[in-house]
């Protein structure tokens, strides 16, 4: 069982970062209840594994009155609206603490729950937008690169979601008072920037794209296309394993000039650029195989789970027919575990009500009245 084994949440159904928090957390034996819509789809969704699901119509009176009852048992409520929908639809943090005072309620959203834009619309790329995340990937010169959804959304959103809700977590077994979590994309894409912030205060890091170490402006470190039209990535920062990569590749270290001096990464990229190109990628991989010159091949999302390492520490998993990524961190003594894939929404009305001391005929008439969704469970 895993580390949060015994911890009950309610995840109120949404896109992204709240369903990958509630995800996290059941990987790590967190009893999530996910809340559906009535006429939610069943498609096959990653970030619901391990999760239980309810079909509960939030938008009458009984249904809020089902998620009250269920908040009352609760350790931790997710939830991913805009500020306030939550309060007008009935289960706002003063609804729920009313029924459960050490109830740890999260608030996922890009804004936060205050200031000028908190009412507004918005996506992963507009939060990290206006956290300058956004801004400083890219080359010299073009336009900035879209990180995919993973620094705002998941790095930014849920990570700091369930870090957030752990950290209340504990603070409410101790003074037995919940609290609300104020989850924003903007504030974590920013804090996950706070190295770079931290290298421009000292007059290391500059606001052009590709003229820091860290941005693709070093030769040292950056991705290099490879014969067969693949790539891969040069990560030699530390002067000793520089050298390891300079001489593995033939270059006399003495020829580029200083490591660190700027004025001489331009020279040293187009060496590697022409080097590079000689041998496959995989042909380099293995001449680098077991050395710290600090090169990896840059891989597919289809080849990333053949590789040996991955395969060896089982970093992915197959779930349900799906490839996906398997739980993380690892622990010594409460290991996590999946123990199922997603569920038909709504597949667990009937035990959870059931847990709460509702018979067959109520859950009947319940469904009746199109408040649940009355299903047998999966098997």
């Amino acid at each position: 069982m895993g580390p949060l084994n015994g911890v009950k949440v309610i995840e109120i159904q949404g896109l992204g970062p709240a369903p990958f928090c509630g995800m996290m957390l059941a990987d790590m034996g967190a009893d999530v209840v996910s809340v559906t819509r009535l006429d939610s789809g069943g498609g096959q969704r990653v970030s619901e594994r391990g999760k239980r699901s309810i079909a509960l119509n939030l938008k009458q009176p009984r249904g809020i009155e089902l998620l009250l009852e269920l908040c009352e048992g609760a350790d931790i409520l997710i939830e991913g609206f805009r500020p306030g929908v939550a309060e007008k639809l009935g289960f706002g943090p003063d609804a729920c603490h009313s029924r459960n005072p050490a109830l740890v309620y999260g608030r996922m959203t890009g804004w936060g729950q205050s200031g000028p834009l908190a009412g507004t619309a918005g996506h992963d790329i507009n939060y990290i937008a206006l956290s300058g995340a956004l801004h400083a990937i890219g080359r010299k010169g073009e336009r900035p690169v879209v990180p995919l959804n993973l620094v705002g959304d998941f790095g930014g959103g849920g990570m700091m979601l369930a870090f957030g809700v752990a950290c209340a977590l504990l603070e409410a077994r101790q003074s037995g008072v919940g609290q609300v979590v104020d989850a924003s994309m903007v504030e974590g894409s920013a804090l996950l920037m706070s190295m770079m912030y931290g290298f421009k205060a000292a007059g290391n890091w500059h606001d052009e794209r590709e003229s820091n170490l860290l941005d693709g402006a070093a030769h040292f470190y950056d991705t290099y296309e490879t014969r067969d039209g693949k790539y891969v990535a040069v990560g030699a920062i530390e002067p000793q394993f520089y050298r390891l990569l300079l001489e593995a590749v033939g270059v006399d270290p003495e020829a580029l000039g200083e490591q660190r001096n700027r004025a001489t990464w331009s020279k040293g990229r187009d060496v590697l650029e022409k080097i590079f190109l000689q041998k496959t990628r995989d042909e380099w991989c293995e001449l680098f195989e077991g050395s710290d010159a600090c090169i990896s091949p840059v891989l597919s999302m289809s080849e990333a789970p053949e590789h040996p390492h991955n395969r060896a520490r089982d970093t992915f998993i197959e779930l349900d027919g799906i490839l996906q990524p398997a739980p993380a961190p690892r622990f010594s003594r409460t290991p996590p575990e999946v123990l199922h894939g997603s569920r038909t929404a709504g597949a667990d009305t009937d035990k959870i009500l059931a847990e709460l001391g509702y018979d067959v005929e109520r859950r009947t008439v319940l469904s009746a009245e199109g408040i649940i969704r009355h299903l047998v469970p999966d098997a």
